[in-house]
């Protein structure tokens, strides 16, 4: 069965997109699948189950990736192809049967993405590690204590939460009488993002500091199956924790959780006092200053939803 699959450019969308795609590899019999996505966003894919290659669609002047795409595909009689990006590809390839994504911002985007095939609930985001990448993370992460993994930054400053209040809350959940004292911190964000989250380099001793700035995501993916909690504003890093099964805590402010709030059993989102569209429509908004929007949302506000999430998962 050859599946032609077409996801989306951005990390968190991406990861979004997982759980069809998983529905995919186990009801299509022995499926030989090509992804076709962004450069961020292959390496999700690259060496999952049934992949035979990962179509990167680096963005061109006049939408040649899409022509590249098409002429790549093109000769092929595909049996499904599946389409998130919602493009015209997939109509004009030859198909036993296609999907086709349409806009729809009125339910969450996990729901929105597996109704595409009528799936209803919708298959949960994951990831394929291997069991070497697996095996770094066990020898990366201590056997034993807890461990608090934080994502402080996002693709947007409007959107990233102070870096002075998640090393206030890093001190508070991990230091002496706190949900989990003693923890080690696993720090994660992107390339070159070190310069950003200098304050929370020492917010833990540095035996118990575990940097992975800049990591792989499928090992960040990997080490995630292994923490106690992931605290991390709107991004692919929160959307990776959910997929690892974690409990997850997505921290909003001038983007939708009711749409993009972390999928799963064991995951919650939380904003300040302000809704998306206050924050929004506030006169004193400026969408492209580099000044974040999310100051009303407390320390002891994600302290308090932090341990209310960790005593709803310990009591299942």
């Amino acid at each position: 069965m050859r599946l032609l699959f077409i996801t989306s450019n951005r990390i968190g969308d991406a990861i979004m997109s997982t759980g069809l795609l998983g529905h995919l590899m186990e009801t299509l019999e022995d499926p030989d699948i090509v992804v076709a996505c962004g450069p961020v966003a292959a390496p999700l894919f690259a060496g999952a189950p049934g992949v035979s290659k990962v179509h990167v669609m680096r963005k061109e002047k006049y939408s040649l990736h899409w022509w590249r795409l098409l002429r790549a595909t093109f000769g092929t009689r595909w049996d499904v192809v599946v389409d998130i990006r919602g493009s015209a590809t997939a109509y004009v390839l030859r198909t036993g049967k296609r999907f086709v994504l349409k806009p729809d911002h009125t339910k969450p985007r996990v729901e929105h993405i597996g109704g595409v095939m009528g799936l209803n609930p919708p298959p949960s985001p994951r990831l394929w590690p291997s069991e070497i990448t697996r095996a770094r993370a066990k020898a990366l992460l201590p056997e034993g204590v807890p461990i608090l993994a934080i994502g402080p930054t996002a693709n947007w400053p409007k959107k990233m939460w102070p870096q002075e209040r998640y090393a206030e809350l890093v001190q508070t959940m991990t230091g002496p009488g706190g949900r989990l004292e003693g923890a080690h911190l696993l720090l994660t964000g992107g390339p070159g993002e070190q310069d950003q989250v200098k304050a929370l380099y020492s917010a833990v001793p540095q035996d118990r500091l575990i940097d992975q700035i800049g990591a792989d995501l499928i090992d960040t993916y990997a080490q995630f199956e292994r923490v106690s909690l992931f605290v991390g504003n709107d991004s692919g890093l929160m959307h990776l924790a959910a997929a690892a099964g974690i409990p997850t805590l997505g921290l909003f402010g001038p983007t939708r959780d009711d749409l993009y709030a972390p999928w799963g059993d064991n995951c919650a989102s939380i904003r300040g006092g302000r809704t998306y569209d206050e924050i929004i429509s506030d006169p004193a908004y400026d969408f492209d200053s580099p000044d974040t929007a999310m100051t009303d949302l407390s320390v002891d506000h994600v302290v308090k939803a932090a341990s209310d999430l960790l005593d709803k998962v310990a009591a299942k």
